[in-house]
C-alpha cells in the first residue's frame, strides 16, 4: 500500500459530507463551503484534507461544534448525536461542486 492511498483514506475519513441548505447556499456565493466533518478533526487536518480531495487552494477554515438537542419522537426522548461543521473559504477564482460528490 502506497503512503499516497494511505493518506487519501485518512482524508476521507476526515471529511463526513457537505452541507447542503439554505444559509451554505448564500455563503457560497463568499467562497465558502460548509462540510459536516469528524469531531476529533483539527483545522489544519481539515485544510489538508480539503486541499488534496477537491484540489483547490483553501485560505482558511472555521469549526463549529453543534451540541445535540435532546428530542421526543413518539413519546420516547432520545438525544441527537453532536455535529462539528467546518466552514471553508476558498482563495479566489476557486470552487467545489459538492452536487457532484467525491
Amino acid at each position: 500500500m502506497s503512503s499516497k492511498s494511505f493518506a487519501d483514506a485518512r482524508h476521507y475519513d476526515l471529511i463526513v459530507a457537505p452541507i447542503i441548505t439554505e444559509k451554505a447556499t448564500l455563503a457560497s456565493e463568499q467562497n465558502k463551503v460548509l462540510f459536516k466533518v469528524s469531531k476529533d478533526a483539527t483545522k489544519p487536518q481539515i485544510k489538508a484534507a480539503i486541499e488534496r480531495l477537491f484540489d483547490v487552494k483553501v485560505e482558511s477554515v472555521n469549526t463549529i461544534l453543534r451540541k445535540g438537542k435532546r428530542k421526543t419522537f413518539k413519546g420516547t426522548r432520545g438525544v441527537q448525536s453532536d455535529v462539528k461543521r467546518a466552514v471553508v473559504t476558498l482563495a479566489e477564482g476557486q470552487t467545489i461542486d459538492v452536487t457532484t460528490g467525491l
